[in-house]
């Protein structure tokens, strides 16, 4: 249980989500078995899963990154909390139209780590604040 090494190791696959990079990493940062608790319904589950997602969120164009960040970690656990802005391209988000737009969202990552690598991952958004910022629901 090095904290210091699965800091590095969530840094890693933080950066992946805020501007791209080579998904191939994920093979070295995640178990084979990894479960992505944050993946919606009906996509692949785990590795593959978490691959295609970020292909799919295009972060070399379409980047995030941290406004605050808070990362603590305690034995094989990481969680990550803070603020961040996102540009969204626009499309359907959970089956809301919603138009494109750069904003902000508190959000938390929680990671749990097997001798070194993500084996599960959770994500907490504050969903409803991003739909009601780019004009897709209104108070």
């Amino acid at each position: 249980m090095d904290t210091a090494r699965n800091k590095a190791v969530v840094a890693r696959f933080d950066e992946l989500g805020n501007s791209g990079g080579d998904l191939a990493i994920l093979d070295t940062l995640c178990t084979p078995d990894m479960v992505n608790h944050a993946l919606a319904p009906g996509r692949p589950q785990g590795l593959e899963g978490t691959r295609e997602f970020l292909r799919r969120a295009r972060r070399d164009t379409h980047g995030g990154r941290w406004i605050t960040s808070i990362v603590v970690a305690e034995g094989d656990m990481v969680v990550q909390f803070g603020t961040r802005e996102l540009s969204w391209p626009g499309g359907s988000f959970r089956g809301i139209e919603t138009p494109p737009g750069t904003v902000t969202r508190d959000v938390a990552f929680a990671y749990r780590l097997v001798d070194g690598r993500i084996a599960e991952r959770w994500a907490i958004r504050d969903d409803l604040s991003m739909l009601i910022q780019l004009g897709a629901l209104h108070r």
